[in-house]
């Protein structure tokens, strides 16, 4: 799409459309361009009459339609309007046709009844009907949009077309040119898919009819001549075939073949399943089990021996355990059968780059998310887009686009210093095949850059690269801190246009494509990948539905312009660390075996910045390297949000290609009689799949009505087929929005935009589907698209997907294929983990819960488990928080939650600390995670849930139930200075109090525990060893929050240790006063021990 470096605004609703940013000449051109009508059939401009007025094909409606086309209709279709249905009445210059009444108005003799003129042009109607057809077949259609006139080199086009007779002359009386073609010819010129004069330069080889007088074999087909050439043909292709069976491991010369990676795809496999090995996975599964039994005595135990004298304590604790056993079952089954993958990228790329070929590698588009530039900095923005532009893919494969949903005039001048920025970046990175390529984190590597790349030119190029980059991010912090100041009057541009998003919540959409266009090219004299900024419109009163909403509209106006056939999406702070990252998920995509099932490819989140500890376990390790390697070999791992690269179509919504199962076979031999309790059902079964067969081949018409953009609103003969070729098209309406080119890209499954498009058409387009009015009374947010109704947006999109029946796959590259930055400061890291709960609390008490939603799906068993584990997990909080409390109630009364311990009950619970360390030895032992990750990653379960969790859970409520929401804010104190300071920095955060609490609670449990002891002899000491287990159980999961405080005192807050130590008091003082598991049965005498005698 070419805007000639314009920033294009508008909104569809408001009938605005403006370019910004352009010199007078430009300006008037440009609106001069875009005001023309277009036709709503082929995208080609209204062409003005002789009079100089628009030509206008219906006098009821007015509906644009060139005059091409309307005479197409008059000649070859129902003679009618598509949008009124009014039968079209003859124009002066158009030739009469059946069913035209007569005309008193002009006297147009010369072209009224112009047969033989018109059949003469037989030529020029097949050339339409070509360009037609090539419309509707993707003939022509590239991923990066319209194809002009000048991209198209006729002699190679004609070249392309295949003859009949395969090149070789069977009838010396026809020569090379009159052979008839396979296929309708093709159009060179892009903007123009109406008829044309012969004479064009473009069409050199002339079609011809086959002569139905002469005999086939004239043509090639059916003589013996033919038939030995695909015998000859055949035997080449086994002795290929031979070559690869047995020759295959030599590594020889006869193997460079360039046939034979597409003649062998069907044997070889892209990528392959990797099975946890049997000595690994086995003696876990038999500790799972083990586990379960144990479990089964434990209860069994605990709940026939109730303490007596503290039945409250026991009744609370007996509760809390069996909740901690189903959401371990929950947790653990789903981790039955992990398994690993291993691509081959060699492979991918014998098949699809050929030598001296195009690539034949689908396109992508990238999505680059972000809202606020001052709390998420422009130049790690800049680094992530930098890193994808130089992704090791091809370039005419890559568009990026970058969703600014805050409209920030910062972000989008950062934008035009990165696209200049990466005029040199980019062939910098390919030339010397760098990793990273976000400059940032491979400028700041502590390497020896000189190791294997001992080229002067290298150190040379690298020094000059290492002082660009260092200017490029002085002049974006030049513009950060710029933008510390809003003028009053708002921000203006360079052209003195005021900024169409100074208002963030009411301003147009806003698109610009910085590169990819005609002309911009690196230093190098080389194309660079597409760099497009976005900003939806938005208005008061319409509910935007952040990131999702922002997502959505990147895959419509991504549809409009690119359409490529597979997504990725990363935030802004996640850069491209391993270049081959796109390669790694086409392996799985676009495997002509086992690809066409998958509906994303998820890689793992790994981080810079972390402390060597990873005190709050930001890293995550143990659900990445454990949980997802488990669902993996189910049904897919979940979305995570980030460094997923999605099939367009299964964001669309519509369900999983199904495999075809062959027909049973059946046996004939016995009587009609005896198989009469079998025969109904068969005979229903095959009544519905009648039915069915049916269905979808109506559905499947509906589509081709559908695909031609010509037939969308056109209708076919009769009357009464009228309102059912329409009714497709109200159906698509209402699941995708009142957008004819987007309807028709959401059929295409090899994506691409058709190539007689215009700029204008497209751009108008494209500011149609980012406005904010789009999707209402649609499905988007509901079944298309992410998906709406909760902040977590990234679960419930990848739930839907694998309830159409999709699967997904979990990449883990040797080198992480993406890296990100995560708040390592306790405040943040508990910010976060309450926007997750939250979104978690959301699901549930939704619809979409997965509790209750997707059955009789394509949903598996065990996947339906993990889902529901991930939206009941705030649950949790409640149990864990009473859990945590037991321990000081118990040292403070001398109470505990279990009766005296027999030798049975100290072998069962001996039994079940084994089986959980046992269980835990062999997740890392097949999951390859060190034991600091583990005992980490359970230390911030017990954090996390007795504080964002809890939080979690009753914002959750109010919003759901009471639609009050409440926001838990983070407030920044004063940072330190250092590689981690960032670590030792407090904000003030409500969630702080629970943890601090119950960490002060039971510290004084155990201080008043022990002193007890220490009153009342030896003999207290034997029951006090239990209860001091369990609070130091606690103290000890607490302790990287206690280390978080204690690490710098100096910035510690007042108000938290106040309020603990507050509540904690009170609490104590009413335990003491109330005391309520000691009897009410009077004063208890008790013998005097003194003799007074």
């Amino acid at each position: 799409m070419d805007t000639n470096g314009r920033l294009v605004a508008g909104s569809h609703n408001r009938n605005e459309f403006v370019l910004i940013n352009a010199d007078e000449i430009g300006r008037v051109t440009s609106v001069k361009e875009l005001s023309g009508q277009i036709c709503q059939i082929c995208g080609d401009e209204v062409e003005f009459t002789v009079d100089g007025e628009p030509f206008v094909a219906c006098n009821e409606c007015a509906f644009p339609i060139c005059r091409p086309c309307y005479e197409y209709e008059r000649r070859e279709g129902n003679q009618s309007c598509p949008q009124c249905k009014t039968r079209f009445k003859r124009i002066k210059g158009s030739p009469r046709v059946d069913g035209d009444e007569d005309e008193e108005e002009f006297d147009d003799l010369d072209n009224e009844f112009d047969y033989d003129n018109n059949n003469s042009k037989g030529h020029t109607r097949q050339i339409s009907e070509g360009a037609y057809y090539s419309r509707h077949n993707n003939i022509g259609r590239t991923s990066s949009g319209i194809t002009n006139s000048s991209d198209v080199d006729p002699a190679a086009v004609n070249s392309e077309i295949p003859l009949l007779t395969y090149g070789q002359e069977e009838d010396d009386a026809i020569s090379a040119d009159k052979h008839a073609l396979i296929v309708p010819p093709f159009n060179g010129r892009g903007k123009r898919v109406h008829p044309m004069p012969f004479t064009d330069s473009s069409m050199t080889l002339p079609p011809r009819p086959m002569d139905p007088k002469k005999d086939l074999a004239v043509y090639g087909y059916g003589t013996v001549a033919w038939k030995e050439r695909m015998e000859e043909w055949k035997r080449k292709q086994n002795e290929k075939l031979q070559v690869v069976r047995h020759q295959g491991d030599k590594g020889g010369d006869e193997l460079d073949d360039p046939d034979l990676p597409k003649m062998d795809e069907g044997r070889q496999p892209l990528s392959r399943k990797l099975p946890i090995p049997s000595s690994k996975i086995n003696p876990y599964r038999m500790v799972i089990l083990l586990r379960m039994a144990i479990l089964g005595l434990f209860f069994h135990y605990r709940i026939l021996h109730p303490v007596k004298d503290a039945y409250g304590l026991w009744l609370t604790s007996i509760i809390c355990e069996i909740w901690f056993a189903a959401s371990w079952i929950l947790d653990q089954f789903p981790k039955w059968s992990p398994i690993e993958r291993e691509t081959y990228l060699d492979r991918l790329s014998l098949r699809y780059e050929k030598e001296g070929k195009p690539s034949e590698l689908a396109p992508v588009d990238v999505y680059v998310s972000t809202v606020d530039p001052l709390k998420e900095p422009p130049l790690i923005t800049a680094n992530t887009v930098l890193s994808i532009l130089a992704v090791d893919y091809p370039i005419d494969k890559v568009n990026c686009y970058v969703s600014d949903d805050g409209a920030a005039m910062l972000t989008f001048e950062a934008m035009s210093e990165t696209s200049e920025f990466a005029r040199k970046w980019v062939p910098f990175c390919k030339k010397f095949a760098i990793e990273p390529r976000a400059p940032e984190w491979y400028f700041a590597q502590n390497v020896d850059y000189l190791k294997d790349k001992v080229e002067p030119t290298f150190v040379r190029e690298r020094r000059a690269m290492k002082r660009e980059y260092e200017e490029f991010k002085v002049r974006i912090n030049a513009l950060v801190a710029m933008a510390q100041k809003v003028p009053e009057d708002g921000w203006t541009m360079q052209d003195g246009t005021l900024w169409p998003g100074n208002n963030v919540r009411d301003h147009p959409g806003m698109i610009q494509v910085f590169l990819g266009q005609n002309g911009v090219r690196d230093i190098e004299g080389n194309e660079l990948p597409r760099l497009i900024y976005v900003s939806r419109e938005k208005r008061p009163g319409f509910d935007h539905h952040k990131k999702a909403g922002a997502m959505n509209s990147l895959i419509r106006v991504s549809a409009v312009i690119s359409n490529a056939p597979y997504l990725l999406n990363v935030d802004c702070d996640h850069y491209i660390n391993n270049s081959k990252a796109l390669r790694e998920a086409m392996c799985f995509m676009m495997d002509p075996q086992a690809g066409k099932k998958i509906c994303y490819v998820q890689f793992p989140q790994r981080f810079d910045g972390i402390d060597r500890h990873d005190r709050y376990s930001n890293r995550n390790v143990v659900f990445f390297d454990i949980n997802m390697k488990g669902l993996d070999g189910i049904q897919g791992p979940i979305y995570v949000g980030t460094g997923c690269v999605f099939r367009r179509q299964a964001l669309y919504g519509f369900d999983a290609p199904k495999k075809v199962k062959p027909p049973g076979k059946t046996c004939n031999c016995l009587p009609k009689w005896c198989c009469c309790c079998f025969g109904s059902k068969r005979k229903g079964k095959k009544g519905k799949s009648k039915k069915e067969d049916k269905k979808t081949t109506k559905v499947k018409e509906a589509s081709t009505q559908i695909h031609a953009l010509e037939n969308i609103e056109e209708g076919v003969e009769g009357i009464d087929n009228e309102k059912s070729s329409l009714m497709p098209q109200v159906e698509f309406e209402k699941k995708f929005g009142q957008s004819p080119v987007f309807i028709a890209s959401t059929l295409l499954e090899q994506g691409g935009v058709p190539p007689g498009a215009t700029s204008a058409s497209l751009l108008k387009e494209a500011i149609h589907v980012i406005s904010c009015g789009y999707e209402d009374k649609t499905e988007w947010g509901k079944e298309v698209g992410w998906i709406y109704g909760s902040v977590t947006e990234d679960i419930l999109t990848g739930f839907k997907m694998h309830c159409h029946g999709w699967r997904s796959v979990y990449c883990i590259p040797k080198r992480p294929a993406f890296k990100g930055s995560a708040p390592i400061n306790l405040s943040d890291r508990l910010h976060q983990v309450l926007r997750w709960a939250l979104g978690s609390v959301e699901i549930l008490l939704s619809r979409h819960c997965p509790i209750w939603y997707g059955y009789g799906c394509g949903l598996k068993p065990l996947e339906r488990f993990s889902y529901i584990n991930s939206v009941v997990y705030p649950l949790t909080s409640l149990p864990l928080i009473t859990y945590c409390t037991l321990p000081a109630v118990c040292l403070l009364t001398g109470k505990f939650i279990v009766p005296e311990i027999s030798n049975y009950a100290s072998i069962v619970f001996m039994g079940m600390f084994i089986s959980i360390a046992a269980t835990s030895i062999l997740e890392m032992q097949w999951g390859g995670v060190a034991i600091d990750d583990l005992w980490r990653n359970e230390q911030f379960w017990v954090i996390g849930g007795v504080s964002s969790h809890f939080f979690a859970l009753l914002q959750g409520l109010l919003k759901v139930l009471a639609g009050v929401n409440t926001n838990f804010t983070v407030t920044s104190k004063a940072a330190d200075d250092g590689a981690f300071s960032e670590l030792y920095l407090f904000k003030w955060t409500s969630l702080l109090i629970p943890p601090m609490t119950l960490l002060v609670m039971n510290v004084i449990g155990v201080v008043v525990g022990i002193s007890d002891a220490i009153n009342n002899g030896y003999e207290s000491w034997g029951p006090l060893f239990g209860r001091l287990f369990f609070a130091l159980w606690v103290i000890v999961h607490l302790y990287p929050f206690l280390k978080g405080f204690m690490g710098k005192q100096s910035g510690l807050p007042t108000i938290i240790i106040v309020w603990s130590i507050l509540l904690a008091s009170i609490f104590s003082l009413l335990w003491v006063r109330i005391n309520p598991f000691v009897s009410r049965g009077g004063v208890v005498l008790e013998v005097c021990g003194l003799d007074c005698n």
